[in-house]
């Protein structure tokens, strides 16, 4: 038996109430009225989690979870860690135990695992788009209410790199904060690196122009957010940080995917934050075969 890759405290917790969710919008109080009416009480079985196409497995852990939830004596056996590539007909994991309670688990857990394992193999594709760059690949907060711990730990299994959780542990300036200064971005760095609560955050202020940049940089931002720039501007971003403030990292954003990421990290910008990572990611097809 492999061991299964693990959720965080935070993740488990989070996880579990979707888990609560999902059960009982599924099951409501009468429980799998079909399974009930037609499988034997006594009834025993095994089936296979299986891929249907490539990809990056992820969510195992909560595919087991909600197994767990549905009965405790079913046996969730890993046969492929999370993060790993998978292809068309292999095996993720294996569940065993009565028959109801694998019927009554098998569209929640498949729902956590699909969803998961597509945003895995969509960061995966991104990552690899920009092979051989300097450039990270990162997620955003575009994620699906209440999911976010789940889906950022699916862009970690494909490779990708999280951003920041939510506005409570990090600082990034945006265009609306800049427009209620009346587009100050030294005077928004300086009210970020004096508050109280900065708690030793970085700085991050995202800019859609060159003079902003030069402005942030002389204002020692630790991350400027370069947003929806064309590549000549992303060039030169690079060349004018590299000249005045070597220690800062460039972060490009706005309508990028995978036919043109490659382009933008070939720009020298240090990291690549992607929406689609999460808000556009298709679910991986993964059935569920009865084994006997």
């Amino acid at each position: 038996m492999m061991r299964m890759s693990l959720f965080s405290p935070a993740e488990a917790a989070a996880c579990r109430s979707l888990i609560d969710l999902a059960l009982a919008e599924d099951l409501g109080t009468a429980g799998d009225r079909t399974s009930l009416a037609t499988i034997p009480t006594s009834a025993t079985g095994s089936a296979a989690f299986v891929a249907r196409g490539p990809g990056v497995s992820a969510g195992l852990p909560a595919a087991a979870m909600v197994c767990h939830a549905v009965d405790p004596d079913l046996t969730f056996t890993v046969a492929l860690h999370d993060g790993a590539e998978c292809g068309r007909g292999m095996t993720l994991a294996t569940l065993a135990g009565s028959l109801r309670a694998i019927l009554a688990a098998e569209r929640t857990a498949l729902n956590f695992l699909q969803r998961m394992s597509g945003i895995a193999t969509l960061t995966w594709r991104f990552v690899a788009a920009v092979s051989g760059t300097r450039a990270k690949v990162l997620d955003t907060r575009k994620t699906t209410p209440a999911w976010r711990l789940l889906e950022k730990y699916a862009v970690r299994m494909g490779g990708g790199t999280n951003h920041r959780t939510g506005l409570f542990d990090a600082i990034l300036i945006k265009d609306n904060h800049l427009a209620g200064l009346g587009g100050d971005v030294r005077h928004a760095i300086e009210a970020a690196r004096a508050f109280p609560g900065n708690q030793g955050l970085s700085v991050e202020i995202e800019v859609e122009t060159l003079e902003h940049l030069e402005v942030a940089l002389a204002a020692r931002a630790d991350i400027v957010l370069l947003d929806n720039m064309s590549l000549a501007d992303l060039r030169t971003a690079v060349t004018r940080r590299d000249a005045t403030a070597p220690g800062v990292l460039l972060e490009a954003s706005g309508g990028i995917n995978l036919q043109t990421i490659r382009d933008v990290a070939l720009t020298g910008v240090d990291r690549i934050s992607v929406g689609a990572l999460t808000h556009s990611a298709p679910a991986l097809d993964i059935g569920l075969d009865f084994l006997g």
